[in-house]
């Protein structure tokens, strides 16, 4: 049985990764300039990006165009990490230090947030669920380790909404609603935390059957 938090972490990580390199390429294409100050927006001039604000971002590093190639590069580090090493020792703990890194260079705020919260799941996906066991219910365990794949269907699904959905819908169809983005906003980071708290569910279920599959072989 595939670990569920770690199928979760590695697939929304995608989201992370990709939204921060599309932050990065909006500062690259900007030039060799200073950012108006702590906090600028990646896509000023977009029309294409214009429902979100023009992508705010922050930066540490006084120049665009380097805080674009650093945002890229740590995106994509992120990225890499999140689908091939995140199950690793500490994994989710070098997850957490790029998602901060990549908001102190200029990915964005969402992309980072994001990261943080699968980061701080990642630490998760080894673990023995002793504390869970004791306190949830075995019949809600069951019922939210049954539901968890649907959950990340549309988690999925929300997040595609936000992003590129709300940016077609803005750019084609005139649609420029904050209150929009906003409710979608909330349904994605909704979704994301039931997915995560269904899939340590699954989690706990997969050790049980391990456990109970050892102990008739060794009977």
């Amino acid at each position: 049985m595939k670990n569920a938090t770690r199928v979760m972490t590695s697939t929304m990580g995608i989201f992370v990764g990709l939204a921060g390199i599309e932050h990065g390429i909006g500062e690259i294409l900007q030039g060799s300039v200073a950012p108006d100050g702590l906090t600028f927006l990646s896509w000023p001039e977009s029309a294409f990006f214009r429902i979100q604000g023009g992508e705010p971002a922050m930066t540490i590093v006084p120049n665009l165009l380097i805080s674009g190639i650093l945002s890229t590069f740590f995106s994509l580090i992120f990225l890499i990490w999140v689908i091939r090493f995140v199950q690793r020792k500490n994994g989710g703990l070098v997850l957490m230090l790029l998602s901060i890194i990549m908001l102190l260079v200029g990915a964005g705020f969402g992309p980072p947030l994001l990261g943080i919260i699968l980061s701080a799941a990642a630490t998760r996906i080894n673990a023995p669920w002793t504390w869970w066991r004791a306190h949830l219910p075995v019949g809600f365990q069951c019922f939210l380790g049954k539901m968890w794949r649907w959950s990340l269907i549309a988690c999925i699904t929300s997040w595609l909404f936000l992003l590129p959905g709300s940016n077609f819908l803005g750019y084609f169809f005139g649609v420029d609603n904050p209150v929009l983005v906003l409710v979608l906003i909330i349904t994605a980071f909704g979704l994301l935390l039931l997915t995560i708290i269904a899939g340590f569910a699954s989690d706990m279920q997969g050790q049980s059957w391990a456990q109970q599959t050892l102990t008739r072989i060794s009977d």
